[in-house]
C-alpha cells in the first residue's frame, strides 16, 4: 500500500481491535478499519479471537491482556453486549475505547461502520469528547468467606433462574437496612446500565456523568417496592433469605452468572478503575435518547380514505 505524504499528527498510534466472532459484518467493517489504519501508518493489534480473518502479516495477533498492556486505543467493532466485554477487560490499562456500532441499540457504540472515513481520523489526532464513566465489582460470601469476584460496567442482578417463583432478597446500603422483599430479582445498575435491564424494569434514567446507583426491583410482589436511587460511592449488600430451595443466581453485564445458595451475600460498590469512552465531537446524549427511545416520533393519525 502507498503512504500516505504529508502525514497528521496522531495522539494514537498503537491500535487494537476486537469485535464480535464469526460475524460477516464484524469481519467486513474490522477489514475497512485495518485498510484505514494502515494508510495511517498505524501499529495494530488484533485480538487472537480473530485470527480466522486473511490479515496482513504485520498485524500483530495477540491476546487481550497484550493489547491492554501495548495499545494507546482499542476500537470495538460490535453492539454494546461487546463493549460492555471490552470495558470489563480493559479498565484495569486505562485505555480508552472507541466502539463502531453493528449492534441494534448503540447506547455506547456510536461510529457507524459508514463514517467511519469521516469520523475515525478526527478522533486519532485528539478531536475528540472524553468520557470517564464506572464499573461495579461484587463478591459473593459464603460462610462468611469471598467464593467468587466479578466485575460489571452495566449492572449486577440477582434473579430467580429456573422456575417460576419469586425469590426473597434482604438488602442493606452501607449496612443500613432498607427492605425485604419478595420479587422475581434486585437490580444495582451503574448509569451506563440505566437504559438496559433497569429500565425495561421501570428503572429511571441517570446521567451518564452522575456518579450515582440505581437499585430496581424486577417484578416485586409488593406494587409499593420502587426503584432507588444511591450515591455512587455506597456499598449495596443483598442477602439470599430463601427458607428452603434457593433457585437465586448472580448475572455481571447479561454476560456472567454464578450460582447462589441460600444465605449467600452479594456485596457490590463501585470500582476503583474507571473506564474511558472516546465519541466523535457530534455525540449527543440526548439525541441517543431520542433516537434509540424513539422520543422524536409522532403518533401516526389514521384517517378515512
Amino acid at each position: 500500500m502507498n503512504t500516505k505524504p504529508n502525514l497528521p499528527n496522531f495522539v494514537f498510534t498503537q491500535i487494537g481491535l476486537l469485535g464480535k466472532q464469526r460475524d460477516t459484518q464484524v469481519t467486513t467493517t474490522l477489514a475497512t478499519l485495518i485498510q484505514h489504519l494502515q494508510f495511517y501508518q498505524m501499529k495494530i493489534y488484533l485480538d487472537q479471537s480473530l485470527t480466522y480473518m486473511d490479515c496482513p502479516n504485520d498485524i500483530v495477533v495477540t491476546d487481550q491482556n497484550t493489547m491492554g498492556e501495548n495499545c494507546d486505543l482499542i476500537i470495538v467493532v460490535g453492539g454494546d453486549g461487546t463493549l460492555l466485554s471490552a470495558a470489563r477487560t480493559f479498565a484495569s490499562y486505562q485505555v480508552p475505547l472507541v466502539g463502531i456500532n453493528l449492534g441494534r441499540l448503540g447506547f455506547l457504540v456510536d461510529i457507524s461502520p459508514n463514517a467511519i472515513e469521516q469520523q475515525l481520523p478526527a478522533i486519532l489526532q485528539g478531536d475528540y469528547i472524553k468520557e470517564s464513566r464506572f464499573l461495579l465489582q461484587a463478591q459473593i460470601i459464603r460462610h462468611q468467606k469471598i467464593i467468587a469476584e466479578h466485575d460489571a460496567f452495566n449492572d449486577v442482578v440477582v434473579h430467580k433462574w429456573n422456575i417460576a417463583r419469586m425469590i426473597q432478597l434482604r438488602t442493606k446500603i452501607n449496612n443500613d437496612y432498607i427492605h425485604t422483599q419478595y420479587a422475581d430479582g434486585l437490580i444495582v445498575s451503574t448509569p451506563t446500565g440505566s437504559t438496559a435491564y433497569a429500565l425495561s424494569s421501570g428503572g429511571p434514567l441517570i446521567h451518564p456523568k452522575l456518579n450515582a446507583l440505581v437499585i430496581v426491583p424486577v417484578c416485586p410482589h409488593a406494587l409499593s417496592n420502587r426503584p432507588i436511587v444511591i450515591n455512587g460511592h455506597d456499598q449495596v449488600e443483598i442477602t439470599v433469605m430463601d427458607s428452603n430451595q434457593c433457585n437465586a443466581q448472580v448475572t455481571y453485564d447479561g454476560q456472567t452468572s454464578f450460582r447462589l445458595e441460600n444465605g449467600d451475600k452479594i456485596k457490590i460498590q463501585q470500582k476503583s478503575d474507571k473506564i474511558c469512552l472516546l465519541h466523535p465531537k457530534s455525540y449527543d446524549y440526548y439525541e441517543i435518547l431520542r433516537a434509540k427511545l424513539h422520543w422524536a416520533k409522532h403518533p401516526e393519525i389514521k384517517t378515512n380514505s
